[in-house]
Order: structure tokens, then C-alpha cells, then sequence
């Protein structure tokens, strides 16, 4: 990440409702995948939960993207 876009981030964050909340959860999700990796075994209802926290996640981080690029142009 450029310092332009560590920048254009944080004012984003700072000035930018969605992009907070959105940031916010992403970081919620990230500690939860962090605390599910850090086990020895996952349960087969935790696998799924893995899962599905991992393409939430991702589909944050392409929106938070898809906000910055908007900011650039």
C-alpha cells in the first residue's frame, strides 16, 4: 500500500461513515478468523463459519477498495 493510499485510508476513515463501519467489521471478522486459526481442531460447524467469514471478509475489503478508487478518480 502507497503512502497515497495509507493516507487517502485514513481520511476515509476518518471522514467517511461507510468506509469506518466497513473497516470496523472487516477487523471484527479478521479477529474472529484469528481466533479460529489459532486452534488445534475446528468443528465441522466452525470450518463453515470459517468460510463464510473469509468471503464476508472479502467482500468488504472490495468494497472499501472500490471507495478508495472512487476518492482517487
Amino acid at each position: 500500500m502507497s503512502v497515497d493510499t495509507h493516507q487517502l485510508r485514513d481520511l476515509l476513515l476518518q471522514s467517511d461513515q461507510e468506509f469506518r463501519e466497513l473497516a470496523f467489521k472487516h477487523h471484527e471478522l479478521d479477529d474472529r478468523l484469528h481466533e479460529l486459526s489459532s486452534r488445534t481442531y475446528l468443528t465441522e460447524t466452525e470450518q463453515v463459519e470459517e468460510v463464510q467469514l473469509k468471503k464476508r471478509k472479502l467482500q468488504l475489503k472490495d468494497r472499501m477498495e472500490h471507495i478508495l478508487q472512487s476518492h482517487r478518480a
